[in-house]
C-alpha cells in the first residue's frame, strides 16, 4: 500500500494514476476529495490534513511507502515521516526543488506554502529508504502565468522575456515519483528534475503559439509594472517579490538542464511543446 499526501494536487494526481495503472495499491490523501475529480477506480480515498499528522495514523495502517508533498505536509513534515516509520512504513520519498539550498526568502514556492527543505531533511533523517525530488520549474506555472492573456488575445506581456528555464512536465514527476516508490535503484539520491531543453519566456510564449495555431508574441514591461499587477490581481506580496527577484539574480545565468528523467524513465523527457500539447484547451477561450 503506497500513501500519497498532496493526492488531487498538481503532481500527486498523475502519481496516483500512474501507480494504480501499474496495479499497486493505493492510499489518496486529500483535505477536500469531493472537491476534486473521482479517483481511478480501486483507489482508496482519506481526508485527512497531512500537516496534523495525528489525524492520520489509521490511514498509515498496512501502508509501506509515503509520497511526501512538501506543501500538504508543511511545517510537520518531520512529525508525519517519524508517524509513519512507527506504523511500519519503509520508505519515503518526498517532493522537494532544485532550489532548496538557497535562502528560504528567496525561494518564491516558499511564499505559497512549500516546505521544501523540512520535506527532503524529514526523508533523509528518516531512517527508511529515502528519495529526494528536487523539480525545477513545473511547466505548468506558464498556464498560471500567461493562461488568462492568451485566452484573451494574442500578446502576453511580461517581465523578462530572455529570462530562462528547462519546464518539467508533471507527468514525468510523477512517473520518477512512481519509480522511486516502488523500486529499490534510487534509495539515498537526491535527483534533480528539469526538462529536457531551457527555453527562454519569449521562446515559451512562441511555442505555445506553435501548437495552438496562432501567432502569439510576448511584449516587455518592466519588472516593477508587472509585479504591481501581480499584487493587483490577488497574488501574495511576498511571492511575488521573490519571483522578481529570482529573475534578476539568474537572468545572465544558464538554466539547469539535467537527463536524470531520462536516465530514470528510460526514455526522453517530455518537451515544452508536449506539454502545451496535453493542456492545449486551458489556453482556449
Amino acid at each position: 500500500m503506497i500513501l500519497v499526501t498532496g493526492a488531487t494536487g498538481l503532481v500527486g494526481r498523475p502519481l496516483v494514476e500512474t501507480l494504480a495503472a501499474a496495479g499497486h495499491a493505493v492510499r489518496a490523501v486529500s483535505r477536500n476529495p469531493a472537491a476534486a475529480p473521482p479517483p481511478p477506480a480501486g483507489v482508496e480515498t482519506v481526508t485527512g490534513d497531512p500537516s496534523r499528522p495525528s489525524g492520520l495514523a489509521p490511514a498509515l495502517d498496512g501502508v509501506t511507502a509515503l509520497f511526501l508533498h512538501p506543501r500538504a505536509a508543511g511545517e510537520s513534515a518531520d512529525a508525519l515521516v517519524a508517524l509513519a516509520r512507527d506504523h511500519g512504513v519503509r520508505r519515503v520519498v518526498a517532493l522537494t526543488a532544485l532550489n532548496i539550498d538557497d535562502d528560504p526568502d528567496d525561494q518564491p514556492s516558499r511564499h505559497r506554502g512549500d516546505r521544501n527543505k523540512e520535506a527532503e531533511d524529514a526523508a533523509a533523517g528518516s531512517g527508511l529508504a529515502w528519495t529526494s525530488l528536487r523539480s525545477g520549474t513545473f511547466a505548468a506555472s506558464s498556464l498560471h502565468a500567461w493562461g488568462a492573456q492568451i485566452r484573451a488575445g494574442d500578446t502576453v506581456r511580461g517581465p523578462y522575456p530572455d529570462f530562462a528555464e528547462a519546464p518539467v512536465h508533471e507527468r514525468d514527476l510523477a512517473e520518477v515519483a512512481a519509480a522511486a516508490l516502488t523500486t529499490d535503484g534510487l534509495h539515498g539520491r537526491r535527483l534533480e528534475l528539469t526538462g529536457p531543453r531551457a527555453l527562454t519566456h519569449a521562446a515559451m510564449v512562441t511555442e505555445i503559439g506553435r501548437v495552438l495555431g496562432r501567432p502569439l508574441r510576448h511584449q516587455a514591461v518592466p519588472a516593477d509594472a508587472a509585479a504591481l499587477a501581480m499584487v493587483r490581481q490577488g497574488v501574495a506580496e511576498p511571492f511575488v517579490t521573490a519571483l522578481m527577484a529570482r529573475y534578476r539574480r539568474e537572468l545572465d545565468r544558464p538554466a539547469a538542464v539535467t537527463d536524470t528523467v531520462a536516465e530514470v524513465l528510460g526514455r526522453p523527457a517530455r518537451g515544452y511543446g508536449d506539454w502545451v500539447a496535453d493542456h492545449a484547451d486551458d489556453f482556449r477561450a
